[in-house]
């Protein structure tokens, strides 16, 4: 194990120590009124989580640990992960520590492929992700301490474990996945000369001869992170390992969440409409010609996929790196001159039409089309590229989760009929 765990140690009494004088001083106050439509309509907007490893904030986007999301696009993944994990970047000496450690383990055991190979030609690649995730749950060291006895306040030291143990796994148990799953030939093993996200996008096989496409991978796996707790995955992640599960449980029921067609399939669909584009156009169209199209298609009750968010109310940073990294890298690309196009057209479309509360670009709008134009030509498996990202933050949010005792989930629930008491006495 790094020096990660280290750190912890030393890090995690003064967080309990901060909750216990908070929930001292503030435990009987208010944080949030529920209306009755808030309830019925997912509880958006409503807070009740804590969540230590980012925000998100409506002018400035994703925040990990204090830091704009923008400004962690040049570090590598595993910075991001420490950072998230710890509150801080780590240095030269510590970033060499955690990556040694990540090297440190086996490639997987061959059990796991066999599972995965004997599944149906037509599984989803998410599927072969979570089923492939649960073989690997008997590693679990959280859930053999817990049978021999533990005490509570040291749940976090083997969550570290397991969380780190899967997290060196994915891009091999990711990349297996796409090998088998596209039938592009044998399983490529890890390189130990590479980084996380380095070594994930060589055992795509993807031809990459200048480097691009892993520099793209390190990109998408530091923006796709984490985003708050809130979300369908973190939150459906958080509530299983609140039952004390462990990492494996947890994370496989996470991206279960994150399979759904509202939560991790965006840029599919921003991809397809982009090539819809390209397709009856022939080409790039006019500015013009664009913007006809998207009134087009706001008219037949269809919205501009990869347009609005639910919480931001500027550009989403996140689109920002990518579309800085297309005008550097493949600015002559077809599709992703649409995208940029796109981005000067839609949001005045949108205002104009009254449709949107947040008229702009966010992640998705961009991100298929990059990784269309590197080969990665899958749409099926663009989710499990999604899920080793948010696999970090997923990961992180269990250990402090672990670390601060949080109790198991359970809200209470109330019928139709005692609404229609409540309100209506």
């Amino acid at each position: 194990m790094s020096k990660i765990k280290e750190k912890l140690s030393h890090k995690i009494p003064q967080l309990r120590e901060e909750i216990q004088e908070l929930l001292k001083n503030y435990g009987d106050k208010v944080v949030s009124e529920v209306t009755f439509q808030q309830m019925f309509g997912g509880m958006r907007g409503v807070k009740s989580l804590l969540c230590e490893t980012s925000i998100v904030d409506p002018d400035k986007g994703l925040i990990v640990r204090g830091h704009p999301i923008i400004e962690l696009v040049d570090r590598l993944p595993e910075e991001v992960f420490y950072l998230l994990l710890l509150g801080e970047l780590p240095g030269k000496a510590e970033l060499e520590d955690f990556q040694k450690t990540l090297k440190s383990y086996d490639p997987l055991e061959d059990y796991v492929w066999k599972v995965l190979k004997a599944l149906p030609k037509d599984t989803h690649p998410m599927a072969m992700l979570s089923i492939g995730i649960l073989a690997l749950e008997r590693k679990s060291i959280f859930r053999k301490k817990y049978d021999e006895g533990m005490h509570k306040p040291d749940y976090w030291d083997p969550m570290l474990e397991d969380s780190i143990t899967l997290l060196a796994h994915l891009p091999e148990l990711a990349a297996g996945i796409y090998r088998i799953h596209t039938g592009k030939g044998d399983l490529i093993k890890p390189d130990k000369n590479l980084d996380w996200g380095g070594n994930y996008a060589y055992m795509l096989g993807l031809p990459d001869p200048k480097g691009r496409f892993a520099d793209l991978m390190r990109l998408y796996l530091v923006l796709h992170c984490d985003h708050e707790s809130g979300n369908v995955s973190a939150m459906t992640t958080h509530v299983v390992g609140s039952a004390l599960s462990d990492a494996y449980y947890s994370v496989s029921g996470g991206l279960n969440g994150l399979a759904g067609p509202l939560h991790g399939l965006a840029n599919q669909e921003s991809l397809a409409f982009l090539r819809e584009i390209h397709d009856k156009f022939k080409g790039v169209p006019s500015d013009e010609q664009l913007k006809q199209f998207c009134l087009d298609t706001l008219k037949s009750g269809k919205v501009i996929p990869g347009y609005g968010h639910a919480v931001l109310r500027q550009t989403d940073p996140r689109f920002t790196a990518f579309h800085n990294f297309g005008l550097k890298h493949c600015g002559h690309d077809e599709i992703f001159r649409i995208v940029d196009r796109l981005f000067a057209v839609v949001p005045g479309v949108l205002i104009g039409q009254g449709k949107a509360k947040s008229p702009y670009p966010n992640v998705d709008a961009g991100s298929g089309a990059l990784l269309w134009h590197y080969g990665l030509k899958e749409f099926d498996y663009y989710t499990v590229l999604f899920g080793v990202s948010r696999a970090m933050g997923l990961l992180s949010q269990l250990v402090i989760s672990r670390a601060i005792g949080a109790p198991i989930f359970r809200p209470k629930s109330v019928s139709l009929d005692w609404v229609k008491k409540t309100f209506g006495a």
